[in-house]
């Protein structure tokens, strides 16, 4: 089993270098057509993937599906095997998974927008940000996913404890009113501050510099001290400085730590097999940076999606608590309708949002 992980890890490395190394090695503006082109492509591999898991979970490759997954009430091999999910269950688990995750990183995205606004990146080195933070991501949710698995084979009884926390986190996202946030105030942001001077402008793609290195022309990053360059390089010339990119790199870090406290029990919710939640939760995430710049313009368009997505997180944990009901009430391919209601709530927050936008006024 290990060598599955292993496996598939080298997969998304590969997939990673072969994207920053040859595709994008030049920094650039990501124009909207590249932005969806490329969606396309991490959203068509991560749906691929699904029949890989077909044929591995059909099959039992290396004990796929033999994981003991709480969500599931085992059958019996000819051999004394207990047998957990076959290739039909646990490609709709993974699919369902895939869409979970998917639709609650584009809530992501609209925060990512408001620290990319705050500290005025310039679009040419959003890209870079993205990068290192979506690869710090894959690392934070893969530790977050083994603790979380050891957690429930030990103590079955964390999955209601899950289930409840989805329902209360929902509620709240849907009580929730957004509004201005000054950044500046952020315990991370003044963690840094602290420890590392900031310099006021941008120096390129650059994440650290020594002072008296010429700042970008790139506007100061709101919040900056005015002069901090100079100061600081009168003061200690040649000492490490971080810049307005470090911190926005920082920040993109710690709101992915703050979603996948909720997407991780979301995905618990409907597999315990540690390689599916792992593998639906890293292809969900990895076309989240083309995802941004597909979606980042048309943020207050997808007005009823936050709604949307409040309502999946509540389904979701009353499935979590209730699954061996459902179970019996629905049959065994009771999944498949989780899938379809979560699919369908979605698309209605899409279509409401779209058919309720503001039509802007006619010229004279």
């Amino acid at each position: 089993m290990e060598w599955l992980y292993v496996g598939f890890v080298a997969f998304i490395l590969a997939l990673l270098i072969l994207d920053l190394g040859v595709f994008h090695r030049t920094a650039h503006v990501v124009s909207m057509r590249e932005a969806l082109t490329w969606s396309g492509i991490w959203i068509s591999l991560g749906l691929a993937f699904a029949g890989f898991i077909y044929l591995g979970y059909e099959h039992h490759w290396l004990g796929l599906g033999t994981t003991v997954d709480t969500m599931t009430t085992p059958t019996m091999a000819a051999d004394g095997t207990a047998i957990y999910n076959d290739g039909g269950s646990a490609a709709i688990k993974y699919l369902t998974g895939f869409l979970v995750e998917k639709s609650l990183a584009v809530d992501n995205i609209f925060v990512i927008a408001m620290i990319f606004g705050f500290f005025a990146v310039p679009p040419i080195y959003q890209h870079r940000v993205l990068f290192w933070g979506i690869l710090g991501a894959l690392v934070m949710r893969g530790v977050m996913i083994a603790v979380g698995a050891a957690l429930i084979t030990r103590f079955t009884w964390i999955i209601y404890v899950f289930g409840a926390f989805l329902i209360v986190t929902g509620l709240k996202m849907l009580l929730m009113r957004g509004g201005a946030t000054n950044l500046d105030d952020n315990l991370a942001v003044r963690l840094v501050r602290r420890v590392l001077p900031v310099t006021e402008r941008y120096h390129g793609e650059r994440f650290f510099v020594r002072a008296g290195t010429p700042a970008s022309h790139a506007p100061a990053v709101a919040g900056g001290a005015p002069e901090v360059d100079r100061v600081v390089d009168l003061a200690k010339r040649g000492a490490l400085l971080a810049t307005p990119l470090f911190l926005a790199l920082v920040l993109v870090e710690l709101t992915d730590l703050i979603f996948a406290v909720d997407s991780i029990p979301a995905i618990f919710a409907i597999t315990t097999d540690p390689f599916l939640v792992f593998t639906s939760n890293i292809f969900a995430i990895l076309g989240l940076r083309s995802l941004y710049f597909a979606l980042a313009g048309m943020i207050d368009t997808f007005r009823y999606l936050k709604v949307a997505l409040s309502v999946v997180l509540m389904v979701i944990g009353v499935k979590m608590m209730t699954h061996g009901w459902l179970k019996a009430w629905l049959g065994d391919h009771f999944n498949f309708y989780v899938l379809g209601v979560v699919a369908g709530i979605i698309a209605t927050g899409v279509i409401a949002s779209i058919a309720t936008k503001p039509r802007a006024p006619a010229a004279a």
